[in-house]
């Protein structure tokens, strides 16, 4: 018995120990921390455009339509394109401390989405009326604000269709803003049960959840849209001429993340990342509590150094989508990717451009390129091959997909991804357990 206890308080001092190992800084500090990174690329860019053409460019982002593919560094301008990313990720981040919610994988996430997302499609009219919803939702159901507030700056991805209702003329302008609020209101309402419903229909293979979930959301309002006379046009806004500026603003920043974890971190940031690798990554594993700072931040530099390389080797441009669908793999370096379970299925999408009739620098298929790595997991819990076909189905599917919502989803390659894992998922099973369709449904009937 005294063993028992000896064994139980040697279990607590290890706890407390590997915890006072992971978690150096406090929270108030990692949310200062990364408010930093917006703050890099909106000192930057005023190399790239004056002060007096950011704001007049800012008028621009909030006036246009937002539908895919509409790049931000084309409608605003470069500097008026990173001052929207970075106020709206400051401003999120400020919203989730002040919430007191607590730092970790998903906050990361939501940041690294606000931003990123908002160098193509969100800005700074747009996205209030889905949060707004969401709240609404918490003090209904008496939910902690903070609770799902992540799941809230997710669902920011239809505020284009927030500015597709602003932008109609079948109404007075004081009339379409009312519904435009009407409407995002209703989808900031439906998202949590509807994302947490979707979770357990791909169970977590597919990383981008609310993607999903908004695809079906997306479907729903467009289609009403459409019944009633609205015209959703679609939309190719794409920059080409930005490309050493954003290579080498990107590989600046994560070489230094990269450097400063080894430098601060040593060789426990090392070992501990390479149990990182060890994860699947299925339902997104927070990396942030399980391993701490360091590791995090280092997986975070490598994942987005590895995208950056691997986008300026196949010909790719950068600009607000490219650089925005980077930020969205850096954010899920905290919640389920490493470069061991994304690098199948981007060789994945890779074999399939060599196949079929796009070409990986076609503005759609790069996005899909970068934003496959959604099915991770599949590759963390099945093996190589599995993690190839996924790719290679995904990129058939992302490419097709959304026309059916006429691109008013931004998280385009989520919506893809969760049928792609639908799909996908249940036969690696069947396969792997050498089980005939007859004994699933016989199994699933018990």
């Amino acid at each position: 018995m005294n063993f028992h206890f000896f064994q139980k308080d040697v279990h607590e001092k290890v706890q407390k120990n590997i915890q006072l190992l992971h978690h150096v800084l406090p929270n108030w500090e990692r949310y200062l921390l990364m408010c930093t990174v917006p703050l890099y690329f909106m000192l930057i860019s005023l190399s790239q455009q004056p002060l007096s053409e950011i704001f007049s460019g800012l008028r621009n982002i909030v006036r246009e339509p937002d539908i895919l593919i509409s790049d931000y560094f084309v409608v605003g301008g470069v500097g008026a394109a990173f001052f929207n990313a970075g106020c709206l990720s400051i401003l999120s981040l400020g919203i989730l401390c002040i919430a007191k919610s607590d730092f970790d994988g998903s906050c990361i996430v939501a940041a690294c989405l606000m931003f990123g997302f908002s160098l193509f499609g969100k800005n700074l009219l747009n996205i209030w009326s889905i949060l707004i919803g969401y709240v609404l939702y918490a003090k209904v159901h008496r939910v902690p604000i903070k609770k799902y507030l992540y799941i809230g700056f997710y669902g920011t991805t239809l505020s284009p269709i927030i500015t597709q209702i602003i932008l109609m003329k079948n109404f007075p302008f004081f009339g379409q803003l009312l519904l435009a609020i009407a409407v995002g209101i209703v989808i900031g309402y439906v998202l949590v049960p509807i994302s947490l419903h979707t979770k357990h229909a791909h169970m977590g293979y597919s990383l981008y959840n609310v993607g999903f979930s908004c695809g079906i959301i997306a479907i729903i309002v467009t289609s009403l849209m459409k019944s009633f006379g609205a015209k959703i046009e679609s939309r190719l806004l794409w920059d080409s001429s930005h490309r050493p500026f954003g290579f080498f603003s990107l590989l600046s920043l994560f070489l230094t993340l990269i450097l400063i974890t080894l430098i601060l971190g040593g060789d426990d940031t090392v070992s501990s990342y390479r149990e990182l690798l060890k994860e699947s990554g299925q339902g997104g594993t927070d990396f942030l509590k399980k391993y701490g700072d360091y590791p995090t931040i280092l997986n975070m530099g490598i994942n987005g150094l590895l995208m950056t390389v691997l986008l300026f080797a196949v010909g790719g441009d950068f600009n607000g989508p490219t650089i925005g669908s980077i930020f969205c793999v850096v954010g899920f370096s905290a919640l389920g990717k490493h470069i061991r379970n994304i690098l199948p299925v981007l060789l994945g999408v890779i074999i399939a451009s060599y196949l079929k009739i796009w070409d990986l620098r076609d503005p759609s298929a790069t996005l899909t390129l970068i934003l496959s790595t959604t099915l991770a997991p599949i590759t963390g819990d099945f093996g190589i091959f599995w993690g190839i076909v996924a790719g290679f189905l995904h990129s058939s599917v992302a490419l097709n997909v959304g026309a059916v919502y006429n691109g008013t989803n931004l998280y385009n390659n989520g919506f893809a991804g969760g049928i792609v894992a639908l799909f996908l998922v249940p036969i690696i099973q069947a396969v792997r357990s050498r089980m005939k369709p007859s004994a699933l449904y016989k199994n699933e009937g018990k």
